[in-house]
């Protein structure tokens, strides 16, 4: 059995870094994992509960929650903007976390990682995307952190699948991952 995991990720700037490391991500995969970036975040509307009814949900959201409820696992992937998470990854957080008591997050299992630009590569947004990933219902694996600072220079020239440091820790976090999702599978 292939585990699924849905990627997300919080930015999205043409050339962003957390996009090449949820790439690397896909193909650092080991057997019997697949990653799947989920595209689209971006035409999300912001979370409304007025939209948010059956029948008539946005055809994004729609998609994100199929895409999801289809997951075994789930790897966010956040910058951080002004000392905390981007609003287009919380509201993909909101839209996941209902309808209240059965949203898509599910227990499943989660990581967040990222890359900033700040010494310490984003980990305040990172531990507030934990934070709001686990009110909304997934089981954040909290021993599975990646924060890759200095971001804009380290990967100025070298994508973060040529970067062997990077590469090796993202390689480990994807299977660390893959098997929590086993482990929740079982």
């Amino acid at each position: 059995m292939s585990v699924r995991i849905l990627a997300l990720v919080g930015s999205l700037r043409a050339g962003s870094h957390n996009r090449q490391l949820a790439e690397a991500a896909v193909k650092l995969a080991p057997e019997g994992a697949e990653v799947q970036i989920f595209e689209g975040l971006g035409e999300l509307p912001f979370y409304n509960e007025d939209v948010d009814v059956e029948g008539s949900v946005p055809a994004t959201a729609a998609a994100l929650r199929e895409a999801a409820r289809g997951a075994d696992a789930f790897l966010l992937f956040s910058p951080e903007y002004n000392g905390t998470i981007p609003a287009v990854l919380k509201n993909a957080i909101d839209w996941l976390s209902r309808p209240y008591g059965a949203g898509a997050f599910g227990g499943k299992p989660v990581a967040v990682v990222g890359t900033a630009f700040g010494q310490y590569g984003g980990v305040w947004a990172q531990d507030d995307t934990r934070k709001s990933v686990g009110v909304a219902g997934g089981r954040v694996i909290e021993d599975i952190k990646l924060s890759i600072p200095g971001s804009l220079t380290r990967f100025a020239e070298t994508h973060p699948i040529d970067d062997a440091e990077v590469a090796g820790q993202l390689t480990e976090v994807v299977a660390l991952l893959h098997g929590h999702a086993g482990e929740n599978a079982a």
